[in-house]
């Protein structure tokens, strides 16, 4: 009872965050670090750029994790290149709220960060 209040609490501030954070997304570079996390962890990506003005998220998608060795240097991970629309961004960023175990840990975190620290986030 008490993991299930405290998962919902953590999905309900993660979405007001992102809703505050849409509201004027050029207003901070926090906001966007908070855009480019949730974007890399949903969709296992890496070079997300995130045009606000002409409503368009460039990223690299990885396609195969199983070539990933952390006790190597990765010079060489296949991914994709993926363009995408977005009408509504908060709607869109909602929409990659994962609400499994991990995820819902990696949340807390980046919500402790945000709180902690007005400066950036730390992106791993």
């Amino acid at each position: 009872m008490k993991k299930e209040k405290l998962r919902e609490r953590v999905l309900v501030e993660l979405e007001k965050l992102i809703s505050l954070s849409c509201k004027n997304p050029n207003g901070s570079r926090k906001y966007e670090q908070l855009h480019v996390a949730l974007l890399k962890k949903y969709y296992n990506a890496t070079n997300v750029i995130i045009d606000y003005h002409r409503h368009r998220i460039k990223m690299e998608v990885i396609q195969d994790d199983s070539l990933y060795d952390p006790k190597m240097v990765n010079t060489y991970l296949p991914t994709f290149y993926a363009n995408l629309l977005f009408n509504s961004l908060s709607k869109f960023l909602k929409s990659c709220v994962e609400r499994d175990n991990k995820s819902i840990g990696f949340y807390s975190q980046l919500l402790n960060s945000f709180r902690n620290s007005n400066n950036t986030i730390e992106l791993v």
